[in-house]
Formats: structure tokens, sequence, C-alpha cells
């Protein structure tokens, strides 16, 4: 239910889980000088684009693509790391007998599994957000990726969708 759960994000703490808002909003709004039919018209307002957004959530799912630390382990790293961070066996065996110390390879397999760790903890925190953090990881690699030309080409797509300039590779007057 990642809509929802955005839209409670969004929308601090004001509504119940049934979309329906809370006294103590309502009561802080009239405190604020907000009349009751404009704040009927915004609960009502609110609870359309609830409803509207829990609908969708029940009838079209928005894709979750399930991304692991491991996703995000270099090729180098696939080689020498298991998924949860430990040192495979055949890379520390390798390692040995080109004289690589023990203890250098196990400090290297415990701060893996440390990245694992919080890579998990930080992705199960988002989500319960309703926030797919691998996927924006995964974004974030892929965007940076780009070409410049590539870069210049969404720049442009993004100001003729008015996105914010500060969301831009570059400067909106550079000449290109």
């Amino acid at each position: 239910m990642s809509r929802i759960k955005r839209w409670f994000n969004a929308n601090k703490g004001k509504f119940d889980l049934d979309g329906t808002l809370k006294n103590e909003a309502r009561e802080k709004m009239l405190r604020r000088g907000i009349s009751h039919a404009a704040i009927d018209d915004y609960v009502l307002r609110m609870q359309e684009e609830y409803d509207h957004l829990k609908h969708l959530d029940e009838t079209d799912p928005e894709p979750w693509p399930i991304y692991t630390a491991y996703d995000f382990f270099t090729a180098e790293e696939k080689q020498q790391f298991n998924p949860d961070g430990s040192l495979k066996p055949e890379y520390v065996e390798a390692a040995v007998k080109k004289g690589t110390s023990e203890r250098w390879l196990e400090e290297m397999g415990r701060r893996k599994k440390i990245d694992v760790d919080n890579y998990n903890k930080v992705s199960a925190k988002k989500a319960e957000q309703g926030i797919n953090f691998g996927e924006q990881e995964m974004n974030v690699r892929v965007s940076a990726s780009r070409t410049y030309v590539q870069r210049l080409h969404q720049m442009e797509v993004d100001l003729r969708n008015f996105e914010d300039t500060d969301s831009l590779p570059f400067d909106k007057d550079t000449s290109y």
C-alpha cells in the first residue's frame, strides 16, 4: 500500500487509518480561524483522494522491485562476497595463497556484512514509510551512469515539464 503510506506521510498524522480527519487536527484548524465549511470541504477532498489511492492500491498496485545489497556490489565484490556479505571460501583460499592475511580477510568480511546489514535496515525502515529504498538507489546509479548527451536531453524534457530547477543536472541557462 505504498500510495496510502505516502499519503499518510504527506499529511503528517492529521488523519486516522480510515482516512478521516483526526479531532485534534480539526480543532487546530478551528483555532487557526478556518471555518467549519472550509474544513468540511478539505476533508471531503482528502477523503476522495484517500479513497482513490486506496482503490488504486487494491486494483493496480505499484510495482515494487526488490533490490538487495548484493545488487549494488561491484563485479569484483560479487566474485569475493556472498549476498550476505561473507567472503566466498574459494576467494579466501585464493587470497591466502597469494599472501593476503587471514586477519585482513576476516576484516573485509566483517565490514561487508555491516554494509549489508545497514542496507537491509534502511531498506526496511523506508519500506514502512512506503519508500522503495533499493529502487531509489538503483535509479541514482542509472542516472549517474548516463552520458552528458542523455542528461542534457533529459534536462530538456524536465524543463518542458516545469520540473524544479534545483533538480536539473545543469544550469538551465547553459547553452547547448
